[in-house]
């Protein structure tokens, strides 16, 4: 499928998502976040789709978040833009964070409002030692979306949340990594390669099993002991049934590196 404002791709395993709206710093349009989602569908039904990696064409920008631009422009019919914006780009970042697909953040400069949103709402972010972070929204006069209120006080706790939240502050990649809003952080030159290699890793690893894990991880902050506990049972019966967890299983007795297929 061809798409206007973002790039798509797949290529040994790694599917590759790139916001392209340089011009406007990537920032997201309703056309944007509708290609968004149906990226997320695609993905959701590839097999080949292995691991996914986001970033922002040019690279200086992330994503700036919502077009401003386009919310004046449309006067009063602003909140309905914004209320079809916010459907798409919820319905994409649900499919990522439930689908069975690792997906990294690649953020080599600024993640700002939505942008910011959308790579907290990534299993694993990456950045360039230029990169920087910054939630945005009050500052317009706005509250946030896109999934940051769910994960940023889970990842920074509370406190810290309102000081991001409230106040804008920006953080350097290094702050960020600090505090737990990122996992890792590189030099611009190394980027590339970094989140290359961590792709292929995961591409080339048990799929299921990470869709597994990942939808554990993220329901266990919202669900009793017992009712976690009982996920993790069917969860790991399901893993060791599978092709790849035999496999799992066999290459660790026989002392062997497991060549897993993702079923």
């Amino acid at each position: 499928m061809a798409y206007e404002t973002i790039k798509y791709s797949t290529e040994a395993g790694v599917a590759r998502i790139v916001l392209n709206r340089p011009a406007a710093a990537n920032a997201l349009d309703l056309k944007m976040t509708e290609e968004l989602m149906d990226v997320a569908i695609e993905i959701d039904h590839d097999p080949a789709a292995r691991c996914v990696v986001m970033e922002g064409e040019g690279g200086r920008f992330f994503c700036a978040g919502g077009d401003l631009q386009a919310f004046q422009s449309a006067g009063d019919k602003g909140p309905q833009l914004v209320k079809a914006m916010t459907t798409n780009l919820h319905a994409a970042m649900s499919r990522l964070a439930r689908g069975d697909a690792p997906v990294i953040a690649k953020v080599a400069g600024v993640a700002a409002g939505g942008g910011l949103s959308m790579a907290l709402g990534c299993d694993l972010i990456v950045a360039s030692t230029q990169a920087k972070f910054t939630m945005a929204y009050t500052k317009g006069g706005l509250s946030p979306d896109g999934s940051s209120t769910f994960y940023l006080a889970r990842l920074v706790g509370l406190r810290r949340a309102y000081d991001l939240a409230l106040t804008n502050r920006t953080l350097s990649a290094e702050e960020a990594e600090a505090w737990g809003l990122i996992n890792r952080v590189h030099p611009p030159e190394e980027l590339d390669a970094a989140v290359d290699a961590l792709a292929a890793e995961l591409a080339a690893g048990p799929t299921k099993s990470f869709g597994r894990t990942k939808r554990l991880l993220l329901d266990g902050t919202s669900t009793s002991l017992e009712t976690q506990m009982e996920m993790e049972s069917r969860a790991i019966a399901d893993s060791l049934g599978s092709r790849d967890g035999r496999e799992g299983l066999d290459a660790f007795l026989t002392k062997r590196a497991p060549a897993f297929s993702g079923e």
